[in-house]
């Protein structure tokens, strides 16, 4: 694991930080390994439903490292991109617990998950055409699908940063939190999440975010390549004797 990514596994969830705060936690080549190792584990694990990406230090993350960029460094890696993240997220569900700024290729990392909570004072931004560069990580991908038509093209066109409260008040972040309370309301969700059957959410997860791509006559057929193993599992079973037997179900992950 790279010393700049930190994970902390446990009751379900994968904590995942990025912990460059002298540098806004910008993305370079260690980060991004970090950060595919993480996400490796995390997939791997039986015992763990759902993560969590933050950075350390009061911001999310500023980007690519251009220092790094400038030694030859590319903070991304093949059939992965950047950050290890951006064109292949986790098949578990991912929470982005922002603080601070979430810019550019931190941005991409954030729009990257499946779930937001944010500090009232974050804030989003893609500057790149600023610079004569184009966000090329997936911002201009999921933007338009995560915002209304207008306000993405706006955001990309002038590379304005976008304030948490506006992109709460159409639907891009899932929770608002005091300044400094973003990990803690990424916990308390991702404990709401942890505690459904891990095959069903992983499917769930799985479904919600392929509806987007599929057509009317490949949704339902996809669907059912990842329903019937879930209602074939012991969980579907325990999960169903619980609700007989009026208690919490016990799940196994099988």
């Amino acid at each position: 694991m790279s010393d700049s990514v930190r994970t902390e596994f446990g009751d379900g969830i994968a904590v995942i930080t990025i912990d460059r705060p002298e540098a806004r936690n910008a993305v370079d080549k260690s980060v991004a390994e970090g950060i595919a190792a993480a996400i490796d584990e995390f997939e791997s694990r039986s015992d763990l439903v759902i993560g969590i990406l933050t950075g350390a230090g009061g911001t999310f993350c500023a980007g690519m490292d251009l220092k790094a960029f400038t030694r030859g460094e590319r903070p991304a890696l093949p059939g992965r991109g950047f950050g290890g993240l951006t064109e292949q997220p986790p098949q578990k569900p991912l929470i982005a617990a922002v603080e601070g700024w979430a810019l550019a290729g931190g941005c991409e990392l954030a729009l990257s998950a499946d779930l937001v909570v944010a500090s009232r004072e974050a804030k989003f931004g893609l500057p790149e055409v600023k610079r004569g560069l184009v966000a090329a990580a997936g911002g201009l991908l999921r933007l338009p699908k995560a915002l209304p038509y207008q306000l993405a093209m706006e955001i990309a066109l002038t590379g304005d940063p976008l304030t948490a409260e506006k992109a709460h008040a159409h639907g891009l972040i899932n929770t608002l939190t005091e300044p400094g309370g973003a990990l803690d309301g990424a916990k308390e969700l991702a404990a709401r999440v942890a505690a459904n059957g891990p095959l069903a959410v992983r499917a769930t997860k799985q479904i919600v975010s392929g509806a987007v791509r599929w057509t009317d006559a490949e949704a339902f057929a996809a669907q059912a390549d990842l329903v019937g193993p879930v209602f074939a599992s012991a969980d579907a079973q325990e999960g169903a004797r619980a609700f007989a037997e009026k208690r919490a179900p016990v799940w196994r992950g099988e």
